[in-house]
């Protein structure tokens, strides 16, 4: 509960100091303590993976890998590399001229969802049993309903 004095001299009620016009950051300081405290406890979460001490080295940078080829197969089980069709005996010599020769390129396999299972495996194979290591599937995300 507060309380009105009066002013030295004057009349109850009457207030002879000046308004004080300063800032009151008191607010301030107490928002800016509450983020600061909710950021050094979230800061460590969001950090991934392990916490590893890393070796320097005079090393090059790594250049942007080249785009992927891509081998597709559709519902008929025609296969293709990028947008030429191959037979199974073209098959990889096609890719081997798309990737230049490079087997640590990474291949990428679409199979239409209605073609069996087992054909997109056996071009898989195909490409493995050549050399191929990096050979990766790839699908649609599920569309938003």
């Amino acid at each position: 509960m507060g309380a009105k004095l009066p002013a030295a001299g004057g009349a109850p009620g009457a207030f002879s100091a000046a308004p004080v016009s300063d800032i009151n950051v008191t607010p301030l300081v107490d928002v800016m303590l509450v983020l600061l405290i909710v950021f050094m406890v979230s800061a460590p979460l969001m950090t991934a993976g392990m916490k590893v001490d890393l070796p320097t080295s005079n090393a090059k940078p790594l250049t942007e890998p080249k785009p992927p080829v891509t081998v597709s197969l559709d519902a008929e089980g025609r296969v293709y590399v990028d947008k030429t069709e191959v037979t199974r005996d073209t098959l990889v010599p096609t890719v081997k001229a798309a990737t230049e020769g490079d087997p640590e390129r990474r291949i990428h396999v679409k199979g239409d969802r209605n073609l069996a299972y087992g054909k997109v495996i056996e071009t898989m194979g195909w490409l493995a049993d050549n050399g191929f290591g990096k050979v990766a599937l790839v699908s649609e995300p599920p569309s938003a309903h």
